[in-house]
Formats: structure tokens, C-alpha cells, sequence
């Protein structure tokens, strides 16, 4: 009850921010980020387009993946007209496609540019069962496999930049606190809806969703002691923006959605407030130095029990590599029939 008088509230945390708190303010302890270059995906609309909107007022030099080039390039052109002399690039990226991510990841590379910042944002909530072309629930590979690779991809990168820049890298992985909805063994269920065994009660949306954002959160504790092992200058957190009604949530239109956003409105945050806690863990010099957390209304918080468990995060770590990995045959990754026809320790 206090959490939620302090949300509605919008009392400040030990950082100073709080719910109502927006990414401009957050922001304005770090003025200058003309040295800053940024990757964000899903930038095209939402959380995402004003987080690259105000990491371009600020100066940063932004790199916007997109499917949907002619949304990113409209994006691209209102940011630009807002802050005249903005750099930013566009590129093509799918991120439920391992090539088209692997793609990107080449096409980044061959630019020669440094990575101080890259953000996981893009989000996907598909309401009716889906694989991807690599043969893994659509839901899971959007918002979480293809972000993992793209992250395996880009890191080496990223840890050669803070070396030579001095400016510490940072990820930052866009969660959701339905992460905490989910309960059981993650991989065995998504082995399951992936070949759609569940036969005896339609597909479950929302639990799909809610595993791919605990996905999202394993991921950072995990690459957060990776990267302490490497010795690299380069931290990795992962945030709950808030709850918002943006393109994600519009997918789900109807009267019982309507009636639960308008019983819920004075949850809801606004655009510029949800992007806060991306902005906040991705600029903020308080989070110089922090790895591996969480973060809630631009402080840290406690994701699920589920998402602090070292040994899920190693566990799936070790199985989304295989998922990931270049193959020519995709079948299935549960005890019977393990990612890529590959031995995995489960």
C-alpha cells in the first residue's frame, strides 16, 4: 500500500526521481552526450521514440535499427527538425530474424563507429501463437533472442570503445515487471508453445510475454557477471518502465482493455515519464559503476525471486547461445530435443 501511495504520489526515491519523473529531467545531469553513440531499437514509436528523442536533444549520435524503414526514417526526419544537426542512422533490422540481426550487426560494424550505449527497448506482445523463422515462439524471439545476440554481437565492440574512450559502456534492457509472472521452468515452456504441445488450453499471450521480459532480466544478471569476469569497463541493467499505453498495449484493443486502462488511469504514466528510467540508467552519472540490477521509476527495485536465480540465468544463457547459433536446422530445444541437435547441460 505505501509503494503504491508513493507511485500515485510520484515521491522522489534516494536518487531524486520518481514516477512522475520524465526523461528530460532525468537527463539534465548529463547535458552533453555529444560523444555518445547510441544504439536503441524500437525508436520508431512509444518509449522508444522519445527515449531517442531526448538522447538527441542531449547531443548524442543515435543508430535506429528498424523493420520498418520508412517509419524509422520519419522518425529520423521529426527528431531532426526538432534538434537541427542531429546524427542519426538508420538501419535495417528484424530482430525475430537471427540473420536479419546478424545482418545489422555487420552493417554497424563495417561503419567503423565506436558503441558507448546500446538499448534493448523493442518490445512485441503477439496475441495469437506465432514461430519465427528460426523455428522459436515469436513473442521470445523478439523480445528477448534476437536482443541476446545482437548483444553477443556488439559487446566485443562496445568493451574496445570504453578502452579507448575511457567512457564506460552501457546496456540497458528494457523489462517489464509482468516478468513476475511467470512461474516454472521457463525453457521447458517455451519449448512447449514453441511446438505448440499445449493442446489442452489455447496459447497463453500474456505468460508468453511475461517469460520473454524474465528472459530479459536473467540476461542482464548473467552478462553483468560475464562481464565482471572480462575485466570490461561496460555495465548491463535492466529497467520496468512503467505502465503506458503506447502501440504495444494497442495491439490488445477492445472493451475489456479499454475498461482496465480506464479503471487504471491513474497508474498510467505518460510517454516522457516511462522513458525515464531507460534515460536515468542509460546517462545518469549515479549508475556509473552499478551492473546486473533492476530498475523501477529511475531506482533500483527487486525483480521476481525467479529473476535473481544465478542458476536459470547461466542455464539460459548456455541455451539461447545454441538457439543463436548459426545452424542450417532449427527442431526444438526441450530434454527430448535439445537447440540445434546440440548437447546443452539443462
Amino acid at each position: 500500500m505505501l509503494e503504491t501511495l508513493k507511485y500515485l504520489m510520484g515521491s522522489a526515491g534516494s536518487t531524486g526521481f520518481g514516477s512522475k519523473s520524465t526523461a528530460e529531467e532525468v537527463t539534465e545531469a548529463s547535458p552533453d552526450l555529444r560523444s555518445i553513440t547510441a544504439i536503441i531499437t524500437g525508436a520508431t514509436s512509444g518509449i522508444g521514440l522519445e527515449t531517442a528523442r531526448v538522447l538527441a536533444k542531449r547531443g548524442a549520435r543515435l543508430v535506429l535499427p528498424a523493420r520498418n524503414l520508412k517509419a524509422a526514417e520519419e522518425t529520423k526526419a521529426r527528431i531532426a527538425a526538432d534538434f537541427p544537426g542531429s546524427h542519426i542512422i538508420v538501419l535495417p533490422l528484424d530482430l525475430s530474424s537471427l540473420s536479419s540481426v546478424r545482418s545489422f550487426a555487420s552493417r554497424f560494424l563495417s561503419l567503423g563507429l565506436p558503441l558507448h550505449l546500446l538499448i534493448n527497448n523493442a518490445g512485441k506482445f503477439s496475441h495469437d501463437h506465432a514461430v519465427s523463422e528460426d523455428g522459436i515462439e515469436m513473442t521470445f524471439a523478439t523480445n528477448y533472442l534476437g536482443h541476446f545476440l545482437l548483444t553477443k554481437l556488439l559487446l566485443n565492440g562496445m568493451v574496445e570503445t570504453a578502452r579507448e574512450t575511457g567512457i564506460q559502456g552501457r546496456i540497458v534492457n528494457v523489462s517489464s515487471s509482468i516478468h513476475g509472472w511467470f512461474s516454472g521452468d521457463g525453457i521447458r515452456y517455451l519449448d512447449l508453445i514453441t511446438r505448440k504441445k499445449i493442446i489442452s488450453r489455447p496459447y497463453d499471450a500474456t505468460r508468453a510475454y511475461a517469460l520473454s521480459k524474465l528472459a530479459n532480466v536473467l540476461h542482464t544478471k548473467e552478462l553483468a557477471e560475464r562481464l565482471k569476469e572480462m575485466d570490461a569497463d561496460v555495465i548491463v541493467n535492466c529497467v520496468h518502465p512503467g505502465i503506458v499505453r503506447t502501440r504495444l498495449t494497442r495491439d490488445r484493443e477492445g472493451f475489456v482493455t479499454d475498461l482496465a486502462f480506464f479503471l487504471a488511469s491513474k497508474l498510467l504514466k505518460t510517454i516522457p515519464q516511462a522513458a525515464a528510467t531507460t534515460c536515468y540508467v542509460a546517462t545518469h552519472p549515479k549508475v556509473a559503476g552499478v551492473s546486473g540490477k533492476y530498475f523501477a521509476d529511475s531506482n533500483e527495485a527487486s525483480p521476481s525471486s525467479l529473476g535473481t536465480n544465478r542458476h536459470e540465468a547461466a542455464r539460459l544463457w548456455r541455451v539461447s547461445e545454441a538457439m543463436a547459433a548459426e545452424r542450417p536446422q532449427r527442431t526444438g530445444f526441450g530434454q527430448d530435443s535439445l537447440p540445434l541437435n546440440r548437447t546443452v547441460e539443462m
